[in-house]
């Protein structure tokens, strides 16, 4: 639950810096925009301001890309990561409780196979089988921790 609640908090952060940058890009270019055509300057002064701008402004959204790009591939490399950890620990549980329920089994067959008193057998194989429960319910408890 914490890592799911800290990969929202970082998305909703990332959304927050997206929508800044985009707002700020927006914000930049209508302002130049505006500050040039209502300033008092010759044509041929304001068109050579507005190539300057629009230059600054293709400058700025080429370095905001390679950033994005960079933030990007970071943001894979620790999903990735992530999802080959988890599926590491799933891999790692399952092998665990498979070994428990075989040796609950071994254990039930070894007790079956004895020519000891029914009743007793029964009650030792009940026995097995609420024990290898418990350790089934320890390892779900364990896993959604």
């Amino acid at each position: 639950m914490t890592n799911q609640n800290q990969n929202q908090k970082e998305e909703n952060q990332n959304i927050n810096s997206k929508d800044f940058l985009i707002g700020s890009l927006i914000g930049g270019i209508v302002g130049a925009s505006l500050a040039l055509i209502f300033a008092p300057k010759s044509g041929r002064e304001l068109r050579s301001d507005l190539n300057q701008g629009a230059h600054y402004v293709k400058d700025r959204a080429n370095e905001w890309k390679d950033v994005a790009y960079e933030k990007g591939s970071e943001w894979r490399d620790y999903a990735k990561e992530q999802s080959q950890q988890l599926g590491q620990t799933v891999s790692e549980r399952s092998q665990d409780l498979t070994s428990k329920l075989k040796e609950t089994k071994n254990t039930i067959q070894e007790k079956i196979s004895k020519d000891e008193d029914p009743e007793k057998a029964a009650e030792e194989v009940a026995q097995a089988i609420e024990e290898a429960a418990k350790a089934v319910e320890e390892e779900n408890d364990t896993n959604r921790s």
